[in-house]
């Protein structure tokens, strides 16, 4: 089962080697990896998908480390969801306005136009991603990378689709 676990940590050299050597050596696969600083100076988060089977002692043992300051689990029916993904599409003249439709309606960024090909940025949840993708596989994905997911736990149990948010 994948569990989102983000991990506040003092922004130092190593840290993030010893949260995911702690994964690694128990036989945990990591799904998605993603770092950066958080709102308070000297502080990063670390947002993990990992498949386990149960957290808790992982949760106890990720406490243990030094510079850990935060282990939080966050559940998926409260957690707000995204990450970012580069994909080059294989077209032609004649089929670029289709895939230039399609990317519109999923709210992407053309990024990068050649005879060949076009690259567009994406953002949002992974099913949002996900669904992108099947829609332009048909004409050749050339090229790919995602970001690791980021996730923050909601605030709110307003559903963003009644905010104008919803295909993201």
């Amino acid at each position: 089962m994948q569990h989102t676990l983000s991990v506040t940590v003092e922004d130092k050299p190593g840290v993030l080697a010893r949260v995911s050597a702690m994964f690694s050596n128990r036989g945990f696969n990591i799904h998605s990896l993603a770092v950066g600083p958080t709102n308070v100076e000297g502080r990063s988060r670390i947002t993990l998908v990992v498949d386990a089977p149960e957290l808790e002692q992982l949760k106890k043992q990720l406490h243990k480390l030094v510079n850990v300051i935060k282990v939080q689990e966050l559940e998926p029916s409260e957690t707000l969801e995204a990450e970012v993904m580069l994909v080059r599409v294989s077209c032609d003249p004649h089929s670029r306005g289709e895939v230039a439709d399609t990317a519109a309606l999923f709210a992407t960024r053309m990024i990068d136009l050649s005879p060949k090909s076009m690259t567009f940025e994406i953002s949002g949840t992974p099913e949002h991603l996900a669904s992108f993708l099947e829609h332009v596989r048909p004409y050749g994905i050339i090229e790919l990378v995602k970001s690791g997911r980021v996730a923050l736990k909601k605030q709110s149990d307003v559903s963003t689709s009644l905010i104008g948010g919803g295909t993201r």
